[in-house]
């Protein structure tokens, strides 16, 4: 068997196995007894602490709650300073390195926990469609996309305290760190960057990638194209692609390291031992769920080999391999 009939044997017999298993619900036995949240409950919202396997479910108009036993019990934690729901897969931008959360909220109050759920701080500014926070420098700048605004930037260089509107015709957007930015614009391709804390930009690539937000781990930087993976290794000044293509609208997300990933498509979890080298499917998608740019948000516990899905007007879902 030549190697590219070997590795589509192994891809296929990797999804049998991933479709055997069934996405379970977690949410309904703490939500059934709320009154009716809207359209677009029960839940919209979900993410996992990476360093400890905590998930933090948003509950449509009802805060964040957190589960530290993968979704078998549920707690809301946010001491209602959260509110809405979270209309993108991006809204809930979670530290790489454990404990530091910021929600990105719309019709409803954003806020961020630096204690893993313990205490939280409400944002001035809320109404967003989802953002980055440069968790490995200060964890104090923020850049977000505010909603219905004509692709409106702002950014807090104080945690959501006080915010200073940029200017709009923007589509995605993400921090490197407290002063370098990189987006992607409404009505003009390539990916675009500034290290003014977005007083100017500067065109640095050709490519447009549809993800909304890149994520940045161990100092470099990733972002889904739909066919693959960008990566920069400068503070997004240059961009190559990572390994080979893969359907991937959402990720990285992360294991013990950089070789292990995860990456979320039309063909549902997909999975790389190897820097993105090789890639399998590890789940499909749940019933309903796609990989639009509004609704879906998915999520990784590698550490329980874990994964969940949430979007608007569903539950939210386990699925255990």
């Amino acid at each position: 068997m030549n190697p590219a009939s070997f590795l589509a044997a192994v891809l296929a017999v990797a999804t049998q196995l991933a479709n055997a298993a069934e996405w379970v619900n977690i949410s309904d036995p703490f939500t059934s007894g709320l009154p009716k949240p809207g359209t677009f409950g029960p839940t919209a919202g979900v993410v996992v602490d990476r360093t400890d396997g905590s998930v933090f479910m948003v509950v449509s108009d009802y805060g964040i709650w957190r589960s530290g036993d993968h979704g078998k019990t549920f707690t809301r934690v946010d001491d209602k300073a959260i509110g809405g729901r979270c209309e993108t897969g991006w809204a809930l931008q979670a530290d790489p390195a454990g404990g530091r959360l910021f929600c990105f909220m719309i019709y409803g109050s954003s806020a961020m926990t630096v204690d893993g759920g313990k205490t939280w701080a409400k944002s001035k500014l809320s109404h967003l469609d989802f953002g980055g926070v440069d968790w490995a420098d200060t964890g104090k700048r923020l850049l977000g996309l505010r909603h219905e605004s004509g692709g409106m930037l702002a950014t807090s260089e104080d945690r959501g305290a006080t915010w200073k509107d940029l200017e709009k015709g923007f589509h995605n957007c993400g921090v490197i760190d407290r002063n370098t930015f990189v987006a992607v614009k409404a009505k003009e391709k390539g990916i675009w960057r500034s290290t003014d804390a977005g007083a100017t930009w500067t065109e640095v690539s050709t490519n447009t990638p549809p993800a909304g937000v890149p994520v940045v781990f161990q100092g470099t930087v990733y972002w889904p194209t739909g066919k693959g993976l960008l990566v920069s290794k400068d503070k997004g000044a240059t961009w190559a692609d990572l390994g080979t293509p893969v359907d991937a609208m959402f990720g990285p997300m992360f294991g013990k390291d950089a070789s292990h990933l995860v990456v979320v498509g039309k063909s549902g979890f997909q999975e790389s031992m190897d820097g993105g080298k090789t890639w399998q499917v590890a789940a499909p998608l749940p019933a309903g769920f796609g990989v639009g740019r509004v609704g879906p948000n998915y999520a990784w516990d590698h550490r329980a080999n874990i994964f969940y899905a949430s979007t608007m007007g569903k539950p939210t879902f386990k699925f255990e391999r």
